[in-house]
């Protein structure tokens, strides 16, 4: 499946467009890093993709279909969202927040079933929180919460997933398991786009990168084509460069570094 962003014009009502014209797309199997400086306009981007914004131009399809023309159970069982931060109301179990991201299955009034619950639990083994399971959701560390609220995601049975800076507030540890489990789900087939302003995880996650540049324009690619010297330094008005090095293996690793 493929999910198109075309000639997307994105903003609030009656101001000046935030972004204008941008066009990138994704495919199942795939991860699309978005980067860009703060206010840039990434998780507008994101907000019109999940149907709260109303786009102002352009349309979003995915294989072939407009999503502007979808009802909201309909778009959240092909996109799934994560949000950059979740603050719990109760001090709900662990697998009863997971269990709420299978109402776009059941519906608001119906009852959760046997198959349901069981897919609840097949998702904690798979991301490897299933200790948590009955831990109170108000009890767990930050980066268990990213894992929990991923997990709520997976359940809709989405084909994309959407996150808004997945790793923003975690500690280096709990960063790079959330990272290898996107690694994981995208070679399951999953398609995912995710803000971060981390230029290395694109490449970390052998991403493509669609770059705004705050020009309401877009740069998207490859991550080794899109974040060159030239163009960070155009996006964040300082020089970066990437440097290459070989891990024990004998595997390239990039990482940016700022030059002084």
């Amino acid at each position: 499946m493929i999910l198109e962003i075309c000639n997307v014009s994105c903003g609030y009502c009656q101001r000046e467009p935030v972004l204008k014209d941008v066009t990138f797309s994704v495919k199942t199997g795939e991860i699309c890093c978005l980067l860009g400086p703060n206010g840039v306009g990434k998780t507008t981007l994101l907000k019109t993709l999940l149907g709260t914004l109303k786009l102002l131009d352009g349309e979003i399809m995915l294989d072939g279909e407009a999503l502007s023309k979808w009802g909201p159970k309909k778009r959240a069982k092909a996109i799934a969202y994560v949000a950059q931060t979740h603050v719990p109301p109760f001090p709900y179990k662990v697998k009863d927040v997971i269990l709420l991201g299978r109402i776009a299955h059941i519906g608001y009034f119906g009852q959760p079933s046997a198959k349901d619950k069981e897919f609840v639990e097949e998702t904690l083994n798979e991301l490897g929180i299933y200790s948590l399971r009955n831990k109170e959701y108000t009890d767990i560390s930050g980066g268990e919460r990213q894992l929990v609220m991923i997990a709520r995601s997976l359940v809709q049975e989405p084909d994309f997933l959407v996150l808004d800076e997945p790793t923003a507030n975690l500690d280096f540890g709990n960063t790079v398991k959330v990272l290898k489990h996107l690694i994981l789900l995208k070679e399951k087939g999953l398609g995912i786009i995710m803000t971060t302003h981390s230029l290395d995880q694109a490449f970390y996650l052998n991403s493509s990168a669609a770059l705004l540049t705050g020009k309401k324009a877009l740069k998207f690619g490859a991550a080794d084509s899109v974040l060159t010297r030239k163009n960070l330094k155009e996006v964040y008005g300082i020089d970066i460069k990437v440097v290459e090095f070989l891990d024990e293996e004998g595997k390239v690793i990039k990482i940016c570094v700022p030059v002084f």
